[in-house]
């Protein structure tokens, strides 16, 4: 049987992904373009990500009508009492590592296995290979802030965790599979914990495994950056120097409304702190424009404050409405030209500060890892984030290569190989 998988969404449903291609190889299974089974992994976390999901049902149904077509993930999760999609076998966030057993079970009658989330257990996954040069480890599930605008929590239920020796067993099999980097992800990921085993105690433990050359965390609230993590930031190595902190706003009275767990000077302050540890720190975030009631005023005051952290790059939302949200039931929407605008002034900068934070780093000598082989070139991400672009050998792809940076030509930061060796 040949199947192939489309993954919408954040990097824990490519993990999910991942899980359901590996559990299919594990049983016979050929990944394929011309596929017997076709899983699509939606994503529902605004209104473009579920119509974007829906065309891909649409499509892949048309594409392949004779193929079973499987449809998980958050936005059938999301709309489990009123499912309308052209699907074989529908499932929601759980019971995805159940895909073999459900395809076998599928005679022609449609399977519906959508599960309310509020008392889910975590669901046990592992991998120890991935299709990726960075290999993810999904160490959590779930999230219990309920922000105003976020429908996540009611998708994805409470916080849950993996197992830390489970974790640390994935680890081990990922890097003795050639992995040198991993990204540890979940829906909120530095909430981690087992028992009184803290997200730091992972950390601590995760850093010290023999063969790991970086660890990476896919994205963490600024609340969770404690002292004991912050610690660990200082003094390792192979913790890199990026880090994904979402602001959402940089106006206390929308991340008010927001019902976020801070205020501008207290994010403010920690960023600082980061950087006081780790000068070259590079900061990225998320930021929602044009959320219900937010000014003109409100505006300029996120834009002075991303200007004084100093982030390198920021991914731009605008403001959608989620059905079951409290923000889709607030007033004052503002405009969607107006959410136009404001998108196009935060890439501006964004772009300005990326550009201005490649520069600072021309002439530099520093270690990538490639992950594409493009018209012969190697294009690759430092540990710090920078995205590389060298001309070289597709023999070096997922090694470590040593560049020296000559020029900027965004979004690449152009570099010469120097060495090739280090995994030797």
């Amino acid at each position: 049987m040949r199947y192939k998988i489309i993954t919408l969404g954040c990097k824990v449903n490519e993990y999910e992904s991942e899980v359901m291609g590996n559990l299919l190889e594990n049983h016979g299974y050929v990944r394929s373009e011309d596929p017997d089974v076709c899983i699509i992994n939606t994503c529902t976390v605004t209104n473009t990500a579920d119509s974007k999901s829906r065309k891909m049902i649409r499509s892949y149904r048309k594409k392949f009508p004779n193929a079973i077509l499987v449809v998980a993930g958050c936005m059938i999760q999301n709309k489990k009492d009123k499912l309308d999609v052209p699907a074989d076998i529908i499932i929601g966030n759980k019971h995805k590592s159940e895909i073999v057993s459900l395809l076998d079970e599928y005679k022609d009658e449609k399977i519906n296995v959508v599960e309310d989330m509020e008392s889910a257990d975590f669901e046990d996954m592992s991998l120890n290979n991935f299709d990726l040069t960075r290999a993810y480890i999904k160490i959590e599930d779930g999230c219990d802030n309920y922000c105003s605008y976020c429908i996540i929590p009611y998708v994805r239920g409470h916080v849950r965790s993996k197992k830390h020796e489970k974790v640390l067993e994935e680890a081990r099999a990922l890097i003795k599979n050639g992995h040198k980097e991993i990204v540890l992800t979940g829906i909120h990921t530095g909430h981690y914990h087992d028992g009184n085993y803290s997200f730091a105690d992972l950390l601590n433990d995760l850093i010290k495994l023999d063969g790991l050359k970086r660890l990476r965390i896919s994205s963490i609230e600024i609340t969770e950056l404690n002292d004991e993590v912050l610690n660990i930031i200082k003094n390792s190595k192979i913790l890199v120097n990026h880090m994904h902190i979402p602001l959402q706003s940089g106006s206390n009275y929308i991340l008010k409304k927001m019902n976020r767990k801070y205020d501008k000077e207290y994010f403010i302050k920690k960023i600082g702190k980061i950087k006081e540890i780790k000068p070259d720190m590079n900061v990225t975030t998320d930021v929602i424009v044009g959320f219900p009631g937010e000014s003109e005023e409100n505006f300029k005051e996120s834009i002075q404050t991303i200007e004084e952290i100093g982030f390198t790059k920021i991914h731009v939302f605008p403001y959608s409405d989620r059905e079951g949200t409290t923000a889709s039931k607030m007033k004052d929407k503002i405009p969607g030209n107006i959410k136009k605008m404001r998108v196009k002034k935060l890439l501006d900068i964004s772009k300005k500060n990326e550009i201005l934070y490649m520069q600072k780093h021309l002439g530099e000598e520093m270690i990538f890892i490639p992950e594409v082989f493009e018209d012969g070139y190697l294009i690759g991400h430092t540990a710090n984030f920078l995205l590389v672009k060298a001309k070289g050998d597709k023999k070096l792809l997922k090694q470590e290569v040593l560049v020296k940076f000559g020029k900027v030509n965004y979004p690449y930061l152009m570099g010469e190989i120097k060495c090739f060796e280090f995994n030797k």
